[in-house]
């Protein structure tokens, strides 16, 4: 049986990646026909994507393809490092003994996935550990702001590719916020995760602009 196909996935990639131009209008029957599926994923897929902001929806026209450049970039992770300063800090409140476990098992998954260089599974680990910090925190709109824009910045690495001292300074920073939630102590667990965001947001700038930034956007709309 074919594995249901992430259309919402393959649109961001494709954006990122350059292959559907910035600027370009898409429609429904152009990325059916693309990823030979049927209309009904391919407009729930632009709902959620102009949601992330990704896609400017065109009332029965598709949707046009939003630049994603480094200003984008920049204003998306320093609302984040906010956002996710402040669930950090609720989260060192609240965390109880077997959250704290928790957090270190996703952890050491993460740090094996990076031994043996599979980032794509590192980044799904990441995703895990922020996710379990956020859903600590109790607070829905808090947690749902921050995932608004997680994909876009997932498919953005993936595309601009990693390295190990990145993924070692990754899991330097989760190792201590670990010990500031344990501990109960807010102020460190708030100020290491706004530190922590900001050194990801200033990686992953510098190696847009090292690729030529805006993202590589040579082809052609749909191709």
């Amino acid at each position: 049986m074919r594995p249901k196909l992430d259309v919402a996935e393959c649109i961001r990639t494709d954006i990122v990646a350059g292959h559907l131009v910035f600027g370009a209008r898409v429609t429904i029957d152009q990325l059916a026909t693309r990823y030979k599926i049927s209309h009904m994923p391919v407009r729930e897929a632009l709902r959620q994507l102009a949601g992330e902001g990704i896609l400017v929806l065109e009332p029965n026209k598709g949707a046009t393809v939003r630049e994603i450049n480094t200003e984008f970039v920049s204003q998306i992770m320093d609302m984040r490092a906010g956002i996710e300063s402040h669930l950090t800090r609720r989260a060192a409140r609240r965390a109880t003994a077997t959250d704290i476990t928790c957090l270190r098992e996703i952890e050491s998954e993460l740090e094996s996935a990076i031994e043996h260089k599979l980032y794509d599974e590192v980044l799904v680990h990441n995703q895990r550990f922020h996710g379990l910090i956020n859903q600590v925190a109790d607070s829905v709109d808090g947690a749902n702001m921050v995932d608004r824009h997680w994909m876009l910045i997932t498919a953005l690495w993936r595309v601009h590719g990693h390295s190990d001292e990145r993924f070692a300074g990754v899991a330097s920073d989760h190792q201590h916020l670990i010990a500031a939630l344990e501990s109960g102590d807010e102020m460190a667990a708030e100020l290491l995760m706004g530190a922590h965001v900001m050194k990801s947001k200033q990686m992953l700038i510098k190696r847009m602009l090292a690729a030529d930034a805006p993202v590589v956007n040579s082809g052609m709309a749909g191709g």
